[in-house]
């Protein structure tokens, strides 16, 4: 399927686990994809290769998203690159465990500049571009600790339950730009976690995993790629849950 084709597709985040996931499929759909990173350009360019070795187009794009010059420069490149951009996804986060009383409001201003204000600075810098596409889309990467809570993560369970609302108050704001706003929402994925993200996954114990194992990438990233084409243009304002039963929401 190319439901994707000549679409542009920028992901935060997308040199690893998830955002590594959802660039593959984006470009599975047909859509040219930028890949952002921080600072795994190694790994950036890793899967922009992916994608070259499938028959599609990737370019990587190097940036702090939570840096408001970065992430215009960012949506400059991607529009540079491929002529435009119809496609947005909000994955880049931070998400590192630690008790209420070792949370220092370092960290706490740290997790949430990393989850939500990144999501918020990208969709302003990708406005312009966004507008002047027939079908755009904006999915923000949400977090099942923002709906159940979590101990040890009050500043990761805040953040991405403010991913939430912003999805829903943007699908009000940018319906009549025809511009469609959701938010995807995994429970505990099969990723590899390094460095600030990095932990024991305490949060989830006693958790009931309907199937038996966690949600593979694959299956978070195949939600996000519906939500970007054609059969979903009337979704909007909307939070999906892909958890394998982990928690039944609306």
């Amino acid at each position: 399927m190319n439901e994707l084709k000549g679409k542009t597709a920028l992901v935060t985040g997308g040199s690893r686990n998830i955002g590594r996931a959802i660039a593959l499929a984006l470009a599975e759909g047909g859509a040219n994809v930028a890949v952002n990173a921080r600072t795994s350009a190694a790994e950036a360019e890793g899967v922009a290769r992916e994608i070259a070795a499938s028959g599609g187009k990737a370019v990587v794009v190097l940036g702090d998203v939570t840096n408001e010059r970065d992430a215009s420069r960012i949506m400059k490149e991607t529009v540079e690159a491929f002529g435009g951009l119809d496609i947005l996804v909000n994955n880049a986060a931070m998400r590192h465990e630690s008790p209420l009383a070792e949370l220092d409001l370092a960290q706490w201003r740290a997790t949430m500049n990393s989850i939500l204000d990144s999501a918020y600075i990208c969709a302003r810098a990708a406005l312009p571009y966004l507008r002047q596409s027939q079908s755009a889309a904006i999915v923000n990467i949400g977090g099942l600790t923002g709906r159940t809570g979590a101990k040890n993560r009050a500043h990761v369970a805040a953040a991405k339950a403010g991913i939430e609302g912003m999805s829903r108050a943007l699908a009000l704001e940018l319906a009549s730009d025809g511009i469609t706003v959701n938010c995807v929402v995994p429970g505990l994925v099969e990723t590899q976690r390094g460095g600030s993200s990095a932990g024991p996954a305490a949060h989830h114990e006693g958790r009931n995993f309907l199937f038996g194992k966690r949600t593979p990438p694959g299956d978070v990233a195949s939600m996000v790629r519906h939500l970007c084409g054609p059969h979903s243009r009337f979704i909007t304002g909307q939070s999906i849950h892909v958890n394998g039963g982990a928690f039944f929401g609306g």
